[in-house]
Parts: structure tokens; sequence; C-alpha cells
């Protein structure tokens, strides 16, 4: 059976790959505040759903809008990360979720209402806290290039105080 164009849905916006083919982030589907579209969303997430991503985690403090991924089977998970400073308990279970998902050999999207400061901070304390870079500073050039945006002050805090729990953890 030939699907039309439409059932493809349409790439969320601000969708960046961080590892290809494996882990991608993107802003809400749909949009946030008064730029958000139920139709948008719908489409969003059927896009989604048709390039093989499950899970979907919502890093947004409320979980508005989850059922709308189960109502087209697409598994999401509500992992809230409050900015700007997200407690230590927030960053290991956010960093071991996505990882365990990675292992599993799932395709994960993670999103916030937007593809901001604090995203980018997760990201790139990601990739140091799974030891895929090495270097903070790495990492941070990394994110910037891949999200085409400078990382400001509360992402590199959020990347300083993942390497920070690295270190405590061998100790």
């Amino acid at each position: 059976m030939v699907k039309g164009k439409w059932a493809e849905g349409i790439v969320p916006r601000n969708f960046h790959w961080v590892i290809k083919d494996r882990l991608a982030v993107c802003e809400r589907p749909g949009g946030y505040g008064e730029s958000h579209r139920r139709v948008r969303r719908t489409e969003e997430i059927i896009w989604i759903r048709e390039n093989g991503f499950d899970p979907v985690v919502s890093l947004i403090n409320a979980p508005s809008n989850l059922h709308n991924y189960s109502e087209l089977d697409v598994g999401a998970i509500h992992c809230p990360v409050p900015m700007p400073e997200p407690s230590t308990e927030t960053l290991r279970r956010f960093f071991t979720l996505v990882g365990e998902n990675l292992h599993q050999g799932r395709r994960v999207l993670v999103h916030r209402q937007s593809v901001d400061d604090g995203l980018a901070g997760l990201l790139a304390g990601l990739l140091v806290w799974h030891g895929i870079v090495k270097v903070e500073h790495e990492a941070i050039t990394i994110v910037e290039r891949l999200l085409e945006r400078q990382m400001g002050p509360t992402g590199r805090a959020i990347v300083s105080r993942s390497s920070r729990l690295i270190a405590r953890a061998g100790d």
C-alpha cells in the first residue's frame, strides 16, 4: 500500500541529531506557548512514529500532551528537568534513562519546550556522562555545532555539574 505524503507527517521544529540515527532533539511537537498548534503536533508525532522514535523523552515540567503520543502509538516518558539548575538526582535520572534506551537499541527523541540553553547543556552533559566525549569543552563545542547555537552560562553549568557527578561516582 502506497502512503500519501500527508501520512509521513512533518519534521518537528528545530530537529537535530545528537548521535546519528540514535538520539535526536527537537522543540515540543506542535510548538509551545501561543504558537502551539494541535494539527501541527499531530503531524509532527506522525513523523516521529514513522521515523522509528520510541521513546520520546519529554523534559517539560508538566505532563502536557503525553497522551497524544500513546494515541498515535509512540512511547513517551515524562522526565521533567527544572531549569536553570536541575538537581543532581534529576541529572542522573535523565542520563541513565537515555543511556538505557540507547543501550537497548532504541531510537530516542528528547524535547523541551524549545531547543534552548538548558537542553544544550543536558546534551553535552549526557555525552560526557556516558564517556562519548571525554572533555567538557569538546562536548560543548560539538553540541554548539549540532544545534547551530552558542551555549550560554546555564548550559555550561550543567555540563560542569555532569563532569563532577562522574568524578564523585568514581570515588
